[in-house]
């Protein structure tokens, strides 16, 4: 039998390669310039962390985790299915509270979910996110919707939808939750198996249902945003204030809320026609709790996190053809400032010496590895886009230089050896 890959997973090839890059690149630059620093937490925690988290009544904690033991009688691992855990965990630690409490953070990394695939879910994935910890301004949290917006208009994305609501507090969701069992368990019947089994464990899951005959049944509820104290909704004023003065569109969803139990107060989702009916391409919110609850002092905190994977096939929907073709074409070669070319095989080992003594200057530079003829070579030069070919016989390996060609207007010039970096500078 042939190895191939496990489900759920996908071997990202040169092709796509270059896609992830270009996205990667763009997150960087619009996360730092918002002032976020990069962290990078392990690819595992142990599986109490998640479960503290994320909540035990949710759908990854129940049935996603890739969990395992690390030896007998030790506390069991999980590789983890979503960041905030573990950058909150690693805040904690690092003692963050005490040396700095207002932290700005970002990551680019790998998730792990056991569901079934498919298109836009995988069971490997990547997430970019941010977190805020150590500010309750509901500034913080507009700050973090305009970056998630800042960075899909970097990346050309057109046509998406910001949807925000409110959570509320612990207070708020204790006098809803009795409201909202009472009309669920009226409703009882015409909800899905799996919420049936969450109604009496936990009533806020079911609001998060994607089942169609669920959402039906969820869009005549009463909502939270009726029940919301007076902070909360003055904070949740405050937010869309903060969105009308950075004239940022948005909807006001009141059936809006997020999978997770650390979420309090705003809550936010990114939608876009193109990626299907589970139409999320980013969510996020604050989570004031979850420090306090991992361990740490209280410490009002939010984020977001944006599913790559969906993100790009709304974006792929949106970028121009050219762009679409130079970040896509899997036989586009590398860009390099100087070619080397080897005349015979007689002077193969010189141009190989010349061609290190230019990357350890810092120029970019290839050569042929295949044995193929001098035309082949000039070939490969020209489609690399090349900007100058340094070709060496035996003449030239004589002289300890190399007839250094310049791409764009032809003009030639023989150089020596040591001059040939300088002079693919200019």
């Amino acid at each position: 039998m042939a190895v191939q890959a496990p489900r759920g997973t996908s071997d990202i090839l040169p092709d796509r390669v270059k896609l992830y890059q270009y996205i990667e690149q763009r997150a960087r630059e619009v996360f730092e310039r918002y002032g976020y620093s990069e962290v990078r937490t392990p690819i595992f925690e142990e599986t109490a962390l998640f479960v503290r988290g994320i909540g035990e009544v949710t759908d990854i904690v129940e049935k996603e985790m890739y969990t395992f033991q690390r030896g007998e009688g030790e506390a069991s691992l999980s590789l983890r299915p979503e960041g905030t855990a573990g950058v909150v965990r690693a805040y904690i630690e690092h003692n963050y509270p005490k040396r700095k409490k207002f932290q700005k953070f970002y990551y680019l990394a790998p998730m792990f979910r056991y569901e079934r695939p498919q298109a836009g879910r995988a069971r490997q994935f990547d997430q970019f996110g941010v977190e805020v910890l150590g500010s309750d301004s509901p500034l913080v949290d507009v700050e973090t919707i305009l970056l998630a917006c800042a960075f899909f208009d970097a990346v050309g994305l057109e046509g998406y939808t910001v949807k925000v609501n409110s959570m509320g507090c612990r207070r708020c969701r204790a006098d809803f939750r009795e409201v909202l069992l009472e009309a669920l368990r009226a409703r009882r019947k015409d909800l899905c198996e799996v919420c049936r089994e969450r109604l009496e464990r936990n009533v806020f899951r079911v609001l998060d249902c994607k089942k169609a005959k669920c959402r039906e049944v969820c869009a005549e509820l009463p909502t939270l945003a009726e029940h919301l104290c007076e902070d909360c909704s003055t904070h949740f004023d405050r937010l869309r204030e903060g969105l009308d003065a950075a004239r940022r569109g948005y909807v006001h969803d009141a059936h809006l809320v997020r999978g997770f139990d650390y979420y309090t107060r705003t809550v936010y989702e990114i939608t876009h026609g193109g990626v299907g009916a589970r139409d999320a391409i980013c969510g996020g919110g604050r989570y004031d709790d979850l420090v306090e609850e991992l361990g740490g002092p209280p410490t009002p905190a939010g984020g977001f996190a944006i599913g790559v994977v969906p993100m790009l096939l709304a974006v792929e929907k949106s970028m121009t053809d050219e762009l679409k073709s130079r970040l896509t074409d899997f036989d586009a070669p590398v860009p390099v400032d100087v070619y080397v070319v080897a005349v015979d095989e007689g002077t193969r080992l010189y141009a190989f010496r010349l061609l290190e003594a230019l990357r350890k200057a810092g120029v970019a530079a290839d050569a042929d590895f295949e044995g193929r003829s001098l035309k082949a070579q000039m070939r490969t030069a020209n489609r690399m886009k090349a900007r100058f070919v340094a070709v060496v016989g035996p003449d030239e390996k004589d002289k300890n230089a190399a007839s250094v060609k310049r791409l764009a207007d032809g003009s030639e010039a023989s150089v020596l050896f040591e001059e040939i970096a300088a002079h693919a500078r200019q």
